[in-house]
Protein backbone atom coordinates (compact mmCIF):
# COMPACT_ATOMS: atom_id res chain seq x y z
CA UNK A 1 0.00 0.00 0.00
CA UNK A 2 2.73 1.94 0.54
CA UNK A 3 4.10 2.13 -2.47
CA UNK A 4 0.70 3.15 -4.50
CA UNK A 5 0.71 6.10 -1.86
CA UNK A 6 3.83 7.21 -3.17
CA UNK A 7 3.12 7.21 -6.67
CA UNK A 8 2.93 10.75 -8.26
CA UNK A 9 -0.01 11.64 -9.99
CA UNK A 10 1.17 10.86 -13.08
CA UNK A 11 2.21 7.18 -12.47
CA UNK A 12 -1.41 6.47 -10.44
CA UNK A 13 -2.64 7.90 -14.04
CA UNK A 14 -0.17 4.97 -15.87
CA UNK A 15 -1.55 2.68 -13.53
CA UNK A 16 -5.44 3.62 -14.49
CA UNK A 17 -4.50 3.41 -18.24
CA UNK A 18 -2.72 0.16 -17.75
CA UNK A 19 -5.70 -1.46 -16.15
CA UNK A 20 -8.37 0.13 -18.72
CA UNK A 21 -5.76 -1.48 -21.61
CA UNK A 22 -5.62 -4.56 -20.13
CA UNK A 23 -9.10 -5.15 -19.32
CA UNK A 24 -10.01 -3.96 -23.00
CA UNK A 25 -7.93 -6.57 -24.07
CA UNK A 26 -9.45 -8.98 -22.20
CA UNK A 27 -12.79 -7.86 -23.05
CA UNK A 28 -11.98 -8.17 -27.10
CA UNK A 29 -10.79 -11.74 -26.47
CA UNK A 30 -13.99 -13.16 -24.75
CA UNK A 31 -15.95 -11.19 -27.09
CA UNK A 32 -14.25 -12.25 -30.36
CA UNK A 33 -12.86 -16.06 -29.34
CA UNK A 34 -15.23 -17.13 -26.90
CA UNK A 35 -13.74 -18.18 -23.18
CA UNK A 36 -11.51 -20.86 -24.21
CA UNK A 37 -9.61 -19.36 -26.69
CA UNK A 38 -9.83 -16.01 -24.33
CA UNK A 39 -8.33 -17.60 -21.63
CA UNK A 40 -5.47 -20.02 -23.80
CA UNK A 41 -4.64 -16.56 -25.46
CA UNK A 42 -4.35 -15.01 -21.82
CA UNK A 43 -2.24 -17.55 -20.98
CA UNK A 44 0.13 -17.56 -23.96
CA UNK A 45 0.35 -13.60 -23.28
CA UNK A 46 1.49 -13.80 -19.57
CA UNK A 47 3.89 -17.18 -20.70
CA UNK A 48 5.71 -14.62 -23.34
CA UNK A 49 5.27 -11.85 -21.10
CA UNK A 50 7.45 -13.76 -18.38
CA UNK A 51 10.34 -14.93 -20.98
CA UNK A 52 10.49 -11.26 -21.75
CA UNK A 53 11.09 -9.91 -18.54
CA UNK A 54 13.64 -11.99 -17.74
CA UNK A 55 16.02 -10.58 -20.48
CA UNK A 56 14.31 -6.59 -19.82
CA UNK A 57 14.58 -6.93 -16.44
CA UNK A 58 18.22 -6.72 -16.68
CA UNK A 59 18.42 -4.43 -19.63
CA UNK A 60 16.08 -2.17 -17.03
CA UNK A 61 18.97 -2.49 -14.46
CA UNK A 62 21.46 -1.84 -15.99
CA UNK A 63 20.32 1.24 -17.51
CA UNK A 64 18.26 2.42 -14.95
CA UNK A 65 21.02 2.32 -12.49
CA UNK A 66 24.55 2.32 -14.47
CA UNK A 67 23.16 4.67 -17.48
CA UNK A 68 24.41 1.73 -19.54
CA UNK A 69 21.93 0.77 -22.48
CA UNK A 70 23.46 -2.64 -22.71
CA UNK A 71 22.59 -4.09 -26.43
CA UNK A 72 24.93 -6.86 -25.63
CA UNK A 73 21.73 -8.29 -23.34
CA UNK A 74 20.53 -10.37 -26.17
CA UNK A 75 23.74 -11.96 -26.38
CA UNK A 76 24.00 -13.17 -22.78
CA UNK A 77 20.70 -14.89 -23.22
CA UNK A 78 22.16 -16.75 -25.89
CA UNK A 79 25.38 -17.73 -24.36
CA UNK A 80 23.08 -18.74 -21.33
CA UNK A 81 20.90 -21.15 -24.08
CA UNK A 82 23.33 -22.72 -25.79
CA UNK A 83 25.79 -23.28 -22.66
CA UNK A 84 22.90 -24.44 -20.86
CA UNK A 85 21.91 -26.86 -23.37
CA UNK A 86 25.51 -28.00 -23.45
CA UNK A 87 25.81 -29.08 -19.95
CA UNK A 88 22.16 -30.37 -20.01
CA UNK A 89 23.14 -33.05 -23.01
CA UNK A 90 26.56 -33.30 -21.55
CA UNK A 91 26.62 -34.02 -17.85
CA UNK A 92 23.91 -37.24 -17.77
CA UNK A 93 22.70 -36.92 -14.39
CA UNK A 94 19.08 -37.50 -15.24
CA UNK A 95 16.58 -34.81 -16.59
CA UNK A 96 15.84 -33.16 -13.01
CA UNK A 97 19.46 -32.85 -12.25
CA UNK A 98 20.65 -32.11 -15.65
CA UNK A 99 18.08 -29.69 -16.15
CA UNK A 100 19.26 -27.68 -12.42
CA UNK A 101 22.88 -27.95 -13.82
CA UNK A 102 22.33 -26.06 -17.18
CA UNK A 103 20.33 -23.64 -14.78
CA UNK A 104 22.75 -22.91 -12.16
CA UNK A 105 25.82 -23.31 -15.21
CA UNK A 106 23.92 -20.46 -17.46
CA UNK A 107 23.45 -17.99 -14.23
CA UNK A 108 26.84 -18.32 -13.89
CA UNK A 109 28.49 -18.13 -16.98
CA UNK A 110 26.35 -15.02 -17.28
CA UNK A 111 27.36 -13.06 -14.14
CA UNK A 112 31.06 -14.10 -14.93
CA UNK A 113 30.80 -12.80 -18.77
CA UNK A 114 29.08 -9.91 -17.21
CA UNK A 115 31.61 -9.14 -14.80
CA UNK A 116 34.73 -8.74 -17.89
CA UNK A 117 32.48 -6.93 -19.82
CA UNK A 118 31.47 -4.40 -17.12
CA UNK A 119 35.01 -4.11 -15.72
CA UNK A 120 36.92 -4.69 -18.64
CA UNK A 121 34.99 -2.72 -21.48
CA UNK A 122 32.09 -0.67 -19.85
CA UNK A 123 33.86 1.16 -16.72
CA UNK A 124 36.06 3.12 -18.66
CA UNK A 125 33.12 4.47 -20.55
CA UNK A 126 30.81 5.55 -17.95
CA UNK A 127 30.80 9.05 -18.85
CA UNK A 128 30.77 7.95 -22.85
CA UNK A 129 27.37 6.95 -23.70
CA UNK A 130 27.99 6.75 -27.40
CA UNK A 131 30.99 4.92 -27.06
CA UNK A 132 28.80 2.20 -24.77
CA UNK A 133 26.05 2.08 -27.42
CA UNK A 134 28.51 0.81 -30.22
CA UNK A 135 30.73 -1.12 -27.61
CA UNK A 136 28.19 -3.20 -26.66
CA UNK A 137 26.19 -3.48 -30.27
CA UNK A 138 29.87 -5.03 -31.57
CA UNK A 139 30.41 -6.88 -28.58
CA UNK A 140 27.13 -8.92 -29.33
CA UNK A 141 27.81 -9.37 -32.96
CA UNK A 142 30.97 -10.93 -31.67
CA UNK A 143 29.38 -12.83 -29.25
CA UNK A 144 26.73 -14.02 -31.61
CA UNK A 145 29.24 -14.84 -34.27
CA UNK A 146 31.23 -16.59 -32.03
CA UNK A 147 28.53 -18.98 -30.26
CA UNK A 148 27.30 -19.96 -34.28
CA UNK A 149 31.30 -20.80 -34.66
CA UNK A 150 31.36 -22.91 -31.60
CA UNK A 151 27.62 -24.61 -31.53
CA UNK A 152 27.59 -24.72 -35.20
CA UNK A 153 24.16 -23.22 -37.23
CA UNK A 154 21.62 -25.81 -36.34
CA UNK A 155 18.75 -24.55 -33.98
CA UNK A 156 18.23 -26.69 -31.25
CA UNK A 157 15.41 -28.74 -30.46
CA UNK A 158 14.01 -28.61 -27.04
CA UNK A 159 15.11 -30.08 -24.16
CA UNK A 160 12.42 -32.74 -21.98
CA UNK A 161 12.22 -31.17 -18.39
CA UNK A 162 12.02 -33.56 -15.47
CA UNK A 163 8.81 -35.33 -15.34
CA UNK A 164 6.73 -33.14 -12.61
CA UNK A 165 7.84 -30.47 -15.09
CA UNK A 166 6.64 -32.29 -18.14
CA UNK A 167 3.39 -33.70 -16.67
CA UNK A 168 0.05 -32.30 -18.83
CA UNK A 169 -2.59 -30.27 -17.33
CA UNK A 170 -5.90 -28.78 -18.56
CA UNK A 171 -6.52 -25.16 -19.27
CA UNK A 172 -9.25 -23.94 -21.13
CA UNK A 173 -10.00 -26.86 -23.32
CA UNK A 174 -6.10 -27.27 -24.25
CA UNK A 175 -3.27 -29.97 -22.20
CA UNK A 176 -0.22 -27.94 -21.63
CA UNK A 177 3.17 -28.72 -20.07
CA UNK A 178 3.54 -27.89 -16.27
CA UNK A 179 7.03 -26.54 -17.67
CA UNK A 180 5.13 -22.98 -18.64
CA UNK A 181 4.10 -22.77 -15.48
CA UNK A 182 6.87 -23.04 -14.16
CA UNK A 183 8.28 -19.73 -16.21
CA UNK A 184 5.47 -17.99 -15.31
CA UNK A 185 6.05 -18.35 -11.47
CA UNK A 186 9.95 -18.50 -12.65
CA UNK A 187 9.32 -14.81 -14.01
CA UNK A 188 6.80 -13.59 -11.25
CA UNK A 189 9.68 -14.75 -8.66
CA UNK A 190 12.07 -12.53 -10.43
CA UNK A 191 9.93 -9.63 -10.38
CA UNK A 192 9.20 -9.83 -6.92
CA UNK A 193 12.70 -10.84 -5.82
CA UNK A 194 14.67 -8.40 -7.69
CA UNK A 195 11.87 -5.91 -6.33
CA UNK A 196 13.07 -6.79 -2.55
CA UNK A 197 16.70 -6.80 -3.01
CA UNK A 198 16.75 -3.16 -4.45
CA UNK A 199 13.85 -1.68 -2.17
CA UNK A 200 14.00 -3.81 0.68
CA UNK A 201 17.77 -4.49 1.44
CA UNK A 202 20.88 -2.69 2.56
CA UNK A 203 22.55 -3.73 -0.86
CA UNK A 204 19.54 -1.93 -2.63
CA UNK A 205 20.06 0.87 -0.79
CA UNK A 206 23.49 1.12 -1.18
CA UNK A 207 23.51 0.47 -5.15
CA UNK A 208 20.72 3.30 -5.18
CA UNK A 209 22.65 5.70 -2.80
CA UNK A 210 25.33 4.81 -5.47
CA UNK A 211 23.73 6.01 -8.49
CA UNK A 212 22.52 8.79 -6.39
CA UNK A 213 25.75 10.12 -5.47
CA UNK A 214 28.26 7.76 -5.67
CA UNK A 215 31.03 10.05 -4.54
CA UNK A 216 29.29 10.25 -1.05
CA UNK A 217 28.80 6.67 -0.60
CA UNK A 218 32.37 6.58 -1.28
CA UNK A 219 33.37 8.52 1.70
CA UNK A 220 31.23 6.19 3.64
CA UNK A 221 34.10 3.24 2.92
CA UNK A 222 31.85 1.33 0.38
CA UNK A 223 33.42 0.43 -2.74
CA UNK A 224 30.83 1.73 -5.46
CA UNK A 225 32.69 -0.15 -8.51
CA UNK A 226 32.20 -2.98 -6.77
CA UNK A 227 28.69 -2.15 -6.31
CA UNK A 228 28.22 -0.85 -10.31
CA UNK A 229 29.86 -4.62 -10.75
CA UNK A 230 27.10 -6.25 -9.10
CA UNK A 231 24.57 -4.70 -10.70
CA UNK A 232 25.94 -5.62 -14.27
CA UNK A 233 26.16 -8.93 -13.09
CA UNK A 234 22.77 -9.12 -11.97
CA UNK A 235 21.25 -8.14 -15.06
CA UNK A 236 23.49 -10.16 -17.30
CA UNK A 237 22.83 -13.50 -15.21
CA UNK A 238 19.08 -12.53 -15.58
CA UNK A 239 19.06 -12.71 -19.41
CA UNK A 240 21.30 -15.65 -19.12
CA UNK A 241 18.62 -17.10 -17.12
CA UNK A 242 15.68 -16.51 -19.60
CA UNK A 243 17.79 -18.38 -22.20
CA UNK A 244 17.95 -21.72 -20.61
CA UNK A 245 14.56 -21.38 -19.39
CA UNK A 246 13.27 -20.82 -22.96
CA UNK A 247 15.25 -24.07 -24.23
CA UNK A 248 12.78 -26.78 -22.95
CA UNK A 249 10.03 -24.22 -23.91
CA UNK A 250 10.77 -23.84 -27.79
CA UNK A 251 14.79 -24.56 -28.10
CA UNK A 252 17.91 -22.43 -28.73
CA UNK A 253 17.82 -20.80 -32.28
CA UNK A 254 21.00 -18.35 -33.20
CA UNK A 255 17.88 -15.84 -33.99
CA UNK A 256 16.99 -15.99 -30.30
CA UNK A 257 18.99 -13.21 -28.80
CA UNK A 258 18.13 -10.39 -31.47
CA UNK A 259 14.24 -11.31 -31.13
CA UNK A 260 14.41 -11.30 -27.52
CA UNK A 261 16.53 -8.13 -27.31
CA UNK A 262 13.78 -6.48 -29.99
CA UNK A 263 11.15 -7.57 -27.37
CA UNK A 264 13.38 -6.21 -24.47
CA UNK A 265 14.02 -2.43 -25.64
CA UNK A 266 10.32 -2.48 -26.56
CA UNK A 267 8.99 -3.39 -23.14
CA UNK A 268 12.08 -1.13 -21.32
CA UNK A 269 10.60 2.58 -23.49
CA UNK A 270 7.25 1.49 -22.85
CA UNK A 271 7.50 0.56 -19.25
CA UNK A 272 9.75 3.96 -18.97
CA UNK A 273 13.72 3.71 -19.08
CA UNK A 274 15.18 3.20 -16.23
CA UNK A 275 12.30 2.41 -14.23
CA UNK A 276 12.06 -1.74 -12.79
CA UNK A 277 8.43 -1.54 -11.90
CA UNK A 278 7.29 0.22 -15.27
CA UNK A 279 9.84 -3.28 -16.82
CA UNK A 280 7.68 -5.33 -14.97
CA UNK A 281 4.21 -3.94 -16.11
CA UNK A 282 5.59 -3.59 -19.65
CA UNK A 283 6.32 -7.14 -19.91
CA UNK A 284 3.02 -8.56 -19.16
CA UNK A 285 1.37 -5.80 -21.24
CA UNK A 286 3.12 -6.40 -24.08
CA UNK A 287 3.15 -10.34 -23.92
CA UNK A 288 -0.35 -9.70 -23.95
CA UNK A 289 -0.80 -7.69 -26.64
CA UNK A 290 1.53 -10.06 -28.67
CA UNK A 291 -0.87 -12.92 -28.16
CA UNK A 292 -4.16 -11.14 -28.78
CA UNK A 293 -2.85 -10.03 -31.93
CA UNK A 294 -1.67 -13.43 -33.41
CA UNK A 295 -5.07 -14.71 -32.04
CA UNK A 296 -6.83 -11.95 -34.11
CA UNK A 297 -4.53 -12.50 -37.26
CA UNK A 298 -5.22 -16.41 -37.17
CA UNK A 299 -9.17 -15.14 -36.81
CA UNK A 300 -9.55 -13.06 -39.21
CA UNK A 301 -6.53 -11.53 -41.11
CA UNK A 302 -4.16 -14.41 -41.81
CA UNK A 303 -1.45 -12.01 -41.71
CA UNK A 304 1.19 -12.86 -38.96
CA UNK A 305 3.19 -9.21 -39.65
CA UNK A 306 -0.15 -8.27 -37.58
CA UNK A 307 1.41 -9.54 -33.81
CA UNK A 308 4.69 -8.16 -35.52
CA UNK A 309 4.00 -5.03 -35.96
CA UNK A 310 1.39 -5.07 -33.13
CA UNK A 311 3.64 -3.95 -30.22
CA UNK A 312 5.57 -1.29 -32.20
CA UNK A 313 2.08 0.48 -32.95
CA UNK A 314 1.57 0.20 -29.30
CA UNK A 315 5.31 1.86 -28.39
CA UNK A 316 4.13 4.47 -30.72
CA UNK A 317 0.90 5.20 -28.60
CA UNK A 318 2.28 5.32 -25.19
CA UNK A 319 5.28 7.09 -26.28
CA UNK A 320 2.45 10.23 -27.68
CA UNK A 321 0.29 10.03 -24.59
CA UNK A 322 3.08 9.79 -21.93
CA UNK A 323 7.20 10.29 -23.92
CA UNK A 324 8.64 9.14 -21.01
CA UNK A 325 7.19 6.01 -20.71
CA UNK A 326 4.25 4.43 -18.61
CA UNK A 327 6.31 4.93 -15.12
CA UNK A 328 9.55 6.82 -16.71
CA UNK A 329 10.75 10.23 -14.92
CA UNK A 330 9.95 13.43 -16.92
CA UNK A 331 13.61 15.02 -17.24
CA UNK A 332 13.91 18.50 -14.97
Amino acid sequence: MNYFKQLSPEHRRSWGLVAAYLGLLIVISLADFGLNTAGQTVFRGLLLGMLVFLVASGLSLIFGLLDVLNFAQGAFLLVGAYVGYQVYEGIGLGAGLSLLAAFITAVVVGGILGTLVEAGLIRPLYKRPIFQIVLTFGLAAILMDLVERYYGPDPKQPIKPPAFLDEKFTLFAQSLSVYRLFIIFLGLAMMIGVFILLHRTRIGIIIRAGVQDSEMVQALGINVRLVFTLVFVLGSALAALGGIAIVPYQGATLEMGNQFLILAIVVVVIGGMGSYEGTAIASVVVGLTRAVAEQLSLTHFNAPVLAETSILLLMILVLLVQPSGLFGREEA
